[in-house]
């Protein structure tokens, strides 16, 4: 008795199906593969982060999924995490990447009453920067195929859906203002803001980037390298706007507080302007924020992912259910306009960030992680 109850506190893996074992084309899971681990903390990425070459395979625990990543997602604030800025317990050495998908590849014991291998799966997940990844199967979401589309949805579609439906009181004709909106994020808020008939601006930096945003619904793109944003606002929306869906910070938060209207609402859902600074933050006037509210009855709100959770998987859900029936673009960056060409590979990883930060992507960057089938144990 004493023997079954230290057998049953250990995490089980299923040993009883060879094939819980083997990927889905047949061959082995090598025994070594590459990640990316965070080995100091730093703002730049290139100094915090170093890819590692013979890591040992992880094996997945009873209710774990071990999944080879195909595609994994690129976030803005993947450098606030090696910066060591959400979780000052995570000391270097920690593994990075926050979302990928892929195949199971093997499960344990309990996983497999709901997974198989072969299966294609999307999670968030610390750890995605890496050619296998253990997931928690309760925290994996099921996928038709491993598609880089699906990605687009795990955290930038997600914090759009949730943010907007918590926090911006959309409703018909109402005006709405999307920051950096041609990108990973900002192509969801402006289409839920459309779906939700409201009148839709978003800034950009670009022509090109002005006709996608006007390919999915944004009723005013602003090109801030050839129009001043002030000015438009002042001009054209002399009455305010009613939300702000800001990931920006900065100067142009400073401008996205002016710009609300009575009663508006900005929803603060990052200010990438900041990130790679030694201190996190741009600079804003923030000593006049208050009376600036009051005068308009106005509120600033933050949102995090990590504190909405418990929306999340109805969110995926009903973003799946969008796409899947056409009424969702998800556009996917792949680095094909870089000048060094596509993001394939754990070390095109660097290069992806340095594109998204110099603000050349237009949707959600993804990199690729090709793999041989070759590998033998």
């Amino acid at each position: 008795m004493q023997r079954l109850a230290r057998a049953g506190a250990r995490a089980l893996v299923d040993l009883s199906y060879a094939r819980h074992f083997l990927d889905f084309q047949g061959s082995a899971i090598p025994r070594a593969m590459q990640k990316l681990e965070a080995t100091r903390l730093s703002p730049d990425l290139r100094e915090a982060v170093a890819l590692r070459r013979d890591c040992p395979v992880p094996l997945p625990g009873d209710g774990d999924l071990l999944v080879r990543n195909r595609f994994v997602g690129v976030n803005a604030s993947d450098i606030n995490y090696s910066a060591g800025r959400y979780d000052p317990t995570v000391k270097p050495p920690f593994d990075v990447g926050f979302e990928g998908i892929g195949e199971v590849v093997a499960l344990g014991l309990s996983a497999s009453a709901k997974y198989t291998v072969g299966q294609a799966v999307a999670y968030v997940s610390p750890g995605s920067f890496a050619e296998y990844t253990v997931v928690p199967a309760r925290i994996a979401t099921p996928l038709p195929s491993v598609k880089p589309e699906f990605l687009t949805l795990l955290v930038s579609g997600t914090t759009a859906y949730i943010s907007l439906k918590e926090l911006g009181g959309l409703s018909e004709g109402k005006k709405v203002l999307v920051t950096a909106a041609a990108g990973g994020t900002g192509q969801f808020a402006v289409q839920l803001s459309k779906k939700a008939k409201c009148h839709v601006l978003g800034t950009c930096s670009s022509n090109e980037k002005s006709a996608f945003l006007k390919s999915v619904g944004c009723d005013r793109p602003i090109n801030y390298k050839t129009e001043d944003i002030k000015t438009v606002l002042r001009q054209e929306y002399p009455g305010g706007v009613d939300v702000v869906y800001e990931s920006v910070g900065g100067a142009m938060f400073d401008l996205a507080v002016d710009a609300l209207a009575i009663n508006g609402r900005l929803i603060v859902i990052g200010f990438i302007s900041g990130y790679q600074s030694p201190t996190g933050l741009s600079p804003v006037k923030s000593e006049v924020l208050p009376a600036k509210l009051l005068k308009k009855s106005a509120s600033v709100q933050g949102f995090f992912l990590n504190h909405y959770l418990s929306k999340y998987q109805a969110a995926m859900e009903d973003l799946l259910r969008l796409y899947a029936s056409g009424e969702l673009v998800c556009t996917v960056d792949l680095g094909d306009q870089s000048p060094e060409g596509r993001f394939i590979g754990l070390d095109s990883v660097f290069r992806a960030v340095d594109y998204m930060y110099m603000g050349k992507n237009t949707g959600k960057i993804v990199v690729e992680l090709p793999h041989s089938v070759n590998s033998k144990l």
